[in-house]
Parts: structure tokens; C-alpha cells; sequence
């Protein structure tokens, strides 16, 4: 497999280019392109798709994207140690691959890219969870991109799939399945990284849905979720009355036992209360 492009295998990529990985940029490199054209693989069909990645490091996942055929893949890598060994990688390709040097939390990514766009990336474990977080959280819907692939913390994953009654339910996994089918498709061991966290990993798939699963506005859906799993342990009509001083009304609108607690309540419920307390 190391041969799917002709480059060197990614060992000897990291060790021509001293690519150590750095704890504060939240590296952890995959070097198996087995294992990352398995995981470009689940983002579907690339053929006639841009492909945004975050924090590419020596290139594995991304030479795993363009070998899967995605038309253009647009790189954002904060580590300039990187760029070499990613040029290398733009040269085998023939202009299918732009790299940017910069904060993938400061670009706009949508200059250089042209929908259908996917994205897909073992992101850095320090910025995860905040660039999830808005790309499910744009000020219009649907968002720019068609579906999420991305490798986090296997507890972070967890979050975004999790049922109600669950200790992993809260504020992710409501924000994630309000809009899109989230499921986690690859599991991965701590030893299929170098250096390996001390931590397991997983890949989760997230496709658009073309409006939410249920009505609501989204500020008040977030302040209502927020609240409730701030003090997740409290009924409902505890946690909840900052929210709305009659809240208690509310929740009864929402077929919502007020002695309930967050983590009780399915995302259905929690759309119906935002849609009351809005409507007041």
C-alpha cells in the first residue's frame, strides 16, 4: 500500500523530513495508508468532490483522499515542519492538491473550495471537538459541506452518536443529531499511532441532513441544552429557571415531566420545549 503514488512509505517520509510529532499541536501520526485509505474510504463516493482536511501532518490521510479519486483536496496545516513533505505530495499529484499554512480555527476555507465539498481529517486533538462544533452551528442550513469523516478521541465519538439515558448524552450529541446522521465507523487502538496517545481513537461519519430532524430555532435550542446539562443532575424545572421563569409551563407543553433530568430527554422533546419557550 505504500506504493498506491509512488511517494516513499510515511516512516521514511517522517524521518527524511524529522517530522517528530509535537504534543502541543495535539499530533498523532497514522502511517499505515492501509488504514488511511480505509478511513477515505468512508467518506463515500470523492470522485466529483472538494475534500477540506485538517491538519494533514506528513500527508497519510491525504494521499489516502487522492488516491480514492476526490477531485481537489485543500490542506490546512498549522506545522510548518509539514509543508515539504506535503509539497512532495502536491507535486505527484498535479495540482489536485492546495496546502495552506495557517490556523485551520482562522481561515476560511470556502475561498478554495468548490461544493460538492466533504471534509474529512484526523483532526488535532486540541481543536477537535471546536471545529465540530462549528461546522454543525452555521448561521444558515444546510451547511456548505455534505458529510464529516473525522478521527477523535474514541470518548469524544462517543459524545456525538450517544443515546438518551447514556452517561456520554449531552450538548454534542444533540447539536450533532439535531442536522446530520452521525455513526462511528472506524474503531483504532492507541498502537496505530506514533507516537500513540495514551487514549483510543475512532472515526465518526456525519452526513447533512437537508433541514434539522425537528423545528426549532437554533439559539434557543442551544441556551435550552446548555442549561439543562450545565447542572445535568437537577430536574428540570431546577435547571431550567433561568431560562424561562414559567418553565415549568413549558415543559408540560412539551410533554416534558418537570422532575425529569437532562439526560433523560430525546432530542424531540428538547426541540419542543425550545419551540415553546421561543413562541412565548
Amino acid at each position: 500500500m505504500s506504493q498506491i503514488d509512488g511517494l516513499p512509505p510515511l516512516r521514511e517520509v517522517i524521518a527524511t523530513h524529522q517530522l517528530s510529532a509535537k504534543k502541543s499541536l495535539g499530533q498523532n501520526f497514522l502511517l499505515d495508508l492501509n488504514l488511511t485509505a480505509k478511513i477515505a474510504r468512508q467518506a463515500g463516493d470523492l470522485a466529483g468532490s472538494d475534500v477540506l482536511e485538517i491538519g494533514p501532518g506528513p500527508g497519510g490521510l491525504t494521499r489516502g483522499l487522492l488516491a480514492e479519486g476526490a477531485r481537489r483536496v485543500l490542506a490546512i496545516e498549522k506545522d510548518e515542519r509539514c509543508l515539504p513533505a506535503l509539497a512532495e505530495i502536491a507535486a505527484a499529484y498535479d495540482g489536485r492538491l492546495k496546502v495552506i499554512n495557517g490556523d485551520a480555527l482562522e481561515i476560511d476555507p470556502l475561498e478554495y473550495l468548490t461544493p460538492p465539498i466533504k471534509i474529512a481529517a484526523n483532526l488535532p486533538y486540541n481543536v477537535g471537538t471546536e471545529l465540530l462544533v462549528r461546522w454543525l452551528t452555521p448561521k444558515e442550513w444546510p451547511p456548505f459541506w455534505t458529510s464529516l469523516t473525522l478521527m477523535f478521541q474514541k470518548e469524544v465519538a462517543e459524545r456525538i452518536v450517544a443515546k438518551p439515558g447514556s452517561k456520554a448524552y449531552g450538548r454534542l450529541a444533540l447539536l450533532a443529531q439535531w442536522r446530520a446522521d452521525a455513526r462511528i465507523v472506524i474503531d483504532l487502538p492507541p498502537q496505530a499511532f506514533t507516537p500513540p496517545p495514551k487514549v483510543s481513537s475512532a472515526v465518526v461519519h456525519l452526513t447533512a441532513l437537508p433541514a434539522p430532524r425537528f423545528e426549532a430555532d437554533a439559539q434557543t435550542l442551544s441556551r435550552v441544552v446548555a442549561a439543562a446539562f450545565n447542572q445535568r443532575r437537577k430536574m428540570l424545572r431546577a435547571s431550567l429557571k433561568g431560562v424561562a421563569p414559567d418553565i415549568e409551563d413549558h415543559l408540560a407543553a412539551a410533554g416534558i415531566p418537570p422532575t425529569e433530568r437532562a439526560e433523560q430527554i430525546g432530542l424531540e422533546a428538547f426541540c419542543a420545549l425550545a419551540r415553546s419557550i421561543k413562541g412565548n
